[in-house]
Parts: C-alpha cells; structure tokens; sequence
C-alpha cells in the first residue's frame, strides 16, 4: 500500500481515545497509518485495556478530553459518535481553534469528519485513515459533497491565516450555491493559481480598487498583507494573509547546487507546498560562499544567512535534539531547524523537522 502524507502537519500530535478491548484494535491500526504518514499520535484507553502501546486514563472521558482539549491537533475517537459528541461539546470554542474531530466505530467500518474539517483538517484526516484501514470515510461538508473547496480549507491548503473567520459562512454559502466569487490578490501575492478554479482571479495594486470590484461580486477573497477597513465591503468578503514560508538549509562542505535544489523540492514535496509560497531560503553565515546560493539563484528565491552567535543562544520548543558531529565542527548543534524558525520570526513553528536528503539537512518554518 503507498505511502499517503497528509496536507495538515498536526505538529502537537494527535490523539486516539478508545473504550474498548476491539477499539483498541482499531486504534493500533489507527495508529499504524499516521506513523506511515509520519505525525505523531498516542493511543489513550481505560487502566483496565492498558497494554503495550496504549496509555492508559484514570479520569471520566469528558474530563480527560478537557485536560487534551488543547494539547493536540486533533482527537480521533474509536467510540460511537454520541459519546464523542457529548464528551467534547464542553470545551468547543470555534472551528479555527478546535483540534480536528473524528470518529470511528469499534469495528473499524466507517471513519466520520465530526468538526474542523476544513481549516482543522478532519476531512483530509478522515480520508487518510479510512484509505489505510479498508474503511468509508463519512464527509458531510457541502463544499465536499459538491467537488468544492471551501475558504477555509484554500487558506489551509495556501498557508494563509484568516483575518475575519466570521465572514466564512457567508461566502462558503455563496460558493455552494453557486454565486459569482472572486479572488483579489495585492501587488507581490504570489500563489499557485493553477490550485484556484472557482473564484474569477484579479491583482490589484490598491486595496480600495479591490474592494470596489468585489462588491460587483456575491462574495470574496482578499489575499494581502495589507489592512483592510472591512466596513467598506458591501458583500461577504474573507481577508487571508499569507504566512512566512521559510526553507532552512545546512550542508555538508561538497554538495552541489543540483542536490540543494533537489532536497529543496522533496521537502515541499513532503508538505505539499507549492515553491511559489516560499519566501526565502535560510542557512548559517558560515555558507555564503557555498553552492546553497547558486541553488536559491535557480529556485528564484532570495536568502537571509544568519549568525552563528545568534544561532547558538537560540531556543524553542520545536528544535531537534543537537546534533554532537556538527557541534564540534561548527559550535552550534543544528542549523536547517534554527534558521527556519529565526527568519520565520515571532510564533514560528516546524512544519517539516530536520530532514536529510544525501549531504543537505533541510526544515520548513511557518511563520506570522
């Protein structure tokens, strides 16, 4: 069976409740497909069905959920969906919060996108699962049932954070029942148009000419790093933001340009994200003399080098242990993850962890 990856990186991980013994069974089955697919999961179960493999909870389900509630990208439930439903209602807030939701019986037949299916990503978790253990995956989205893909999940599959998530439900209508959309995208925007087929798609240099041609529209997307006086839109309108993109690279001394780019375009290949939403490559000050800089002239991005005092007083919660080899060659135990996240910036996160491909070690940051 090939390999599936998932779109959604699920970088918290995720977790898989069961209740009982044939549950259980389902969850490591469960549990078999992520680990292929590469995200992290831990499978959670009573003290009395504990064995290896399984964590076990003291707590009432509806308690432990509210004590993972936060924790995890998503719950995959191997329960009947009314005990699921009952035990999460408690500490829903809204669907660009929420972990993705997802249901599966014990038996391992059906596999139901609950809640986040778009922007959280139950859909394409349900899809992946059910496609790993022989299941039918359940999806009851409109937009889905329809072929179509909805705000929220094109901001997902963009990199892009939604402004004013309020104005989703206006123009995902819109979309379902067949209304005129556009696509306005501000001077320097660059995305994969090739992913867009339902909206009209427009460049605007100015934000108020992009408004006055979405309001000849039913609904709207403004993509732009711009403020926008929403108060000026007289038809539903979702702003998106694009994220920072960023691609760190270390290397060993001999690689050559072509395995640069060649790792550059497995690790996009990894995370399905398209080179024109990358906005720099990022590497270690000790390599601009190397041929990373001939692959970013090809790729047709720039690059940002960073320090090598800055790396070595650098934290954060997603690094990669240290490495010792490249510690005592260069002084700092790692560079593709802490050159990512630093050029990335403020509340970065991996999206890709450090990854080899022949001599080059490559990471992915996502970033505000």
């Amino acid at each position: 069976m090939a390999i599936v990856k998932a779109v959604v990186m699920f970088h918290k991980g995720i977790a898989i409740l069961s209740l009982t013994k044939q549950g259980i069974e389902t969850a490591i089955k469960i549990k078999d497909v992520l680990n292929k697919a590469t995200i992290k999961c831990t499978i959670f179960a009573p003290k009395k069905y504990a064995q290896a493999g399984v964590a076990p909870f003291d707590k009432k389900l509806s308690k432990f959920i509210g004590k993972i509630f936060d924790k995890v990208d998503a719950i995959i439930a191997v329960m009947a969906t009314g005990i699921i439903v009952r035990s999460v209602a408690p500490y829903l807030k809204n669907k660009m919060s929420d972990p993705a939701i997802v249901g599966v019986d014990d038996s391992g037949k059906f596999v139901i996108s609950l809640l986040s299916g778009h922007y959280g990503g139950a859909n394409e978790l349900t899809r992946l699962i059910a496609y790993g253990i022989g299941a039918i995956p359940v999806i009851t989205t409109a937009s889905d049932v329809l072929g179509k893909k909805s705000v929220d999940e094109l901001a997902r599959i963009l990199h892009c954070d939604i402004k004013n998530p309020e104005s989703l439900a206006t123009v995902n209508s819109a979309l379902v029942n067949g209304g005129k959309l556009v696509m306005i995208l501000t001077e320097g925007i660059k995305i994969p148009l090739n992913k867009i087929w339902e909206y009209d798609i427009k460049t605007e240099k100015r934000i108020e000419k992009a408004i006055e041609i979405i309001n000849d529209y039913d609904a709207g997307i403004i993509i732009t790093e711009e403020e926008v006086l929403q108060d000026k839109l007289k038809k539903p309108t979702t702003i998106l933001k694009p994220k920072k993109i960023i691609i760190g690279i270390g290397s060993r001394k001999d690689v050559n340009e072509n395995e640069v780019i060649e790792a550059v375009s497995f690790a996009l290949n990894q995370t399905k994200i398209p080179l024109e939403r990358v906005d720099c490559l990022a590497t270690i000050d000790l390599k601009k003399e190397s041929k990373i800089v001939n692959a970013s002239k090809k790729l047709g991005l720039k690059i940002d080098f960073v320090d090598i005092n800055a790396l070595r007083s650098f934290k954060h919660e997603d690094l990669s242990p240290d490495s010792k080899v490249v510690e005592q060659k260069i002084g700092v135990g790692g560079v593709c993850e802490r050159v990512a996240l630093m050029v990335a910036g403020g509340k970065a996160k991996l999206i890709l962890k450090k990854t080899r491909v022949r001599g080059v070690t490559i990471a992915i940051a996502e970033g505000e």
